[in-house]
């Protein structure tokens, strides 16, 4: 059975418990009303323990908290100083008060300013809890499920959304494709809930990033589910260590954070998580539950608590995205034969082990072509193992991947070798090298391929001619071309300037380019 519990907890959530009378399974009649926000400034020091300096704060109200002190705003809007990299807010705080705020957010009092001043050891660590307050905690009127790991957050979010919405419950998603960051800052994330529960939304599935654990982003919120997908290598230039990385997505199952956890056990960091829940309910996942699992180009079947599931999502690594999805919506209280109902036929966001059409007419000789976001060598590795597993006995692995720059250096000859390892082609090339040289970048990560494959990897600067290069080397159907790195992403990155630029996009061209040269497929 899937789901299995690993300890004792309460009945499945009761969302009217607490939540102005809705329910888990569904909408109510009444439209969802906007809320009437705004705390005492005195009130808001008692609830996150600060210390009340400067001018007199009698009569000031917080309802919004900003940290650019650009921005206009009003005497109810609290002006939080973040000391950062290369900047310190404080230093911009006279600009605040003279755009309008009503309020400091500060870790040392400053002098000359007629504000009332909020002292907190740490601005950052206040910032998305003061926010949460002053927006009147509006995660206590949605449900809340937040989703960590290296591969999938995006996936995951954008098919529970989908499905809660198939289930009768108001949703969206929060994270890679909806804002510039993976995770708002926390006075962002705040306004945006408030602003989604206003607006009668009733839940958000939210991708929960290592960087926003760690500079806080969430704080402050209690997830009604959160979710542990996998841990690979990523992001170690912002963490330097992999143990540092493990133990900031590790944050979001601390028992004053959720109220259920939902980890991979696939996944060793997934059995750590498990073993250090403490007192957090938890309930874990495996693909070895699944059964009668068939895997086509065009999606996958399989047997989930007995109920048969279609969706149109293909290859083994969207298995992994699939399951905790379900698993998921049967926590927030859903009947499991609804859910598999529910889930029939759903497909995922762009850029996630997406099929690209070549020939709209159907041509037979036409290669596959999957275009996925995979740029850490496990997603990487996860991506070309499902793509063999859709090929036949005899076809052919084509792979075009690159790494990005002015990030974790130490990653690209490890995505080299992965590919190298997997692929039975393996072309090199640019993706977003921002400052640094592109050629630089790709010879690092060729440079793990060397001795691992027959054949050397080939180096094609130009994207789009690395695109073509693979689709003119394609010989037939029996062959697949994996385009990684870029997924979703329409842009291209250099050190001078952003490019128009999408990897599906390029494929359907060049494709049609070479019909037109005369390809005899």
């Amino acid at each position: 059975m899937l789901g299995r519990p690993v300890m004792m907890w309460r009945s499945v959530i009761k969302m009217g418990d607490a939540r102005g009378g809705r329910q888990a399974g569904g909408r109510t009649d009444a439209p969802a009303r906007p809320t009437t926000t705004g705390i005492s400034l005195s009130e808001l020091a008692e609830q996150v323990g600060g210390r009340l300096a400067g001018a007199d704060a009698t009569s000031v109200v917080v309802d919004d908290v900003s940290f650019d002190s650009r921005a206009r705003a009003t005497k109810r809007t609290m002006f939080a100083a973040v000391r950062g990299e290369r900047a310190d807010g404080h230093d911009f705080a006279a600009d605040a008060v003279a755009n309008g705020v009503g309020s400091l957010l500060v870790e040392q009092e400053l002098s000359g300013l007629k504000v009332p001043q909020l002292v907190v050891p740490d601005v950052r660590a206040a910032m998305g809890p003061v926010a949460q307050v002053a927006h009147g905690h509006p995660g206590t009127r949605l449900q809340l499920v937040g989703v960590t790991g290296t591969n999938g957050k995006t996936t995951f979010v954008s098919l529970l959304a989908k499905l809660l919405n198939r289930l009768g419950v108001g949703a969206e998603s929060m994270g890679t494709l909806t804002g510039a960051r993976t995770t708002p800052e926390g006075p962002e994330l705040a306004r945006h809930l408030h602003e989604a529960a206003d607006a009668g939304v009733e839940a958000v599935a939210l991708e929960v990033s290592s960087h926003a654990l760690a500079l806080h982003r969430a704080d402050g919120l209690v997830f009604d589910v959160a979710v542990f997908t996998n841990l690979g290598r990523d992001h170690l230039d912002f963490h330097d260590t992999q143990e540092a990385y493990f133990a900031a997505k590790a944050r979001l199952f601390e028992p004053q954070r959720a109220r259920h956890a939902l980890l991979n056990i696939d996944d060793v960091h997934g059995r750590l998580l498990r073993d250090a829940a403490g007192g957090l309910p938890v309930m874990e996942y495996s693909l070895d539950d699944l059964d009668e699992v068939v895997l086509t180009p065009r999606g996958s079947t399989f047997t989930w608590r007995g109920h048969r599931v279609n969706v149109a999502l293909p290859g083994r690594v969207n298995l992994s995205n699939v399951l905790p999805v379900l698993e998921t919506a049967v926590l927030l209280g859903h009947d499991v034969s609804a859910v598999a109902a529910a889930a029939s036929d759903i497909s995922g966001p762009p850029g996630r082990f997406q099929a690209v059409n070549l020939s709209p007419e159907g041509h037979d000789r036409v290669p596959a072509v999957v275009v996925d976001y995979a740029h850490s060598p496990d997603a990487l590795a996860a991506v070309l193992e499902s793509a063999r597993e859709l090929l036949p006995v005899d076809g052919e692995l084509i792979v075009v991947f690159g790494c990005g720059g002015d990030r974790d250096r130490e990653k690209r000859p490890e995505m080299g070798r992965v590919a190298a390892e997997r692929a039975d082609r393996v072309i090199i090339t640019s993706d977003n090298p921002r400052s640094e040289d592109p050629l630089a970048i790709m010879e690092s990560a060729a440079q793990g391929s060397t001795g691992v494959a027959t054949t050397p990897a080939e180096l094609i600067v130009d994207r789009r001619a690395a695109i073509a290069a693979a689709l003119a080397g394609a010989p037939s159907s029996s062959s697949l071309v994996v385009i990684a790195g870029k997924g979703h992403e329409t842009t291209q990155t250099f050190a001078d300037r952003v490019e128009h630029f999408d990897d599906a996009e390029v494929a359907v061209e060049e494709w049609a380019r070479l019909a037109e040269d005369g390809d005899p497929r």
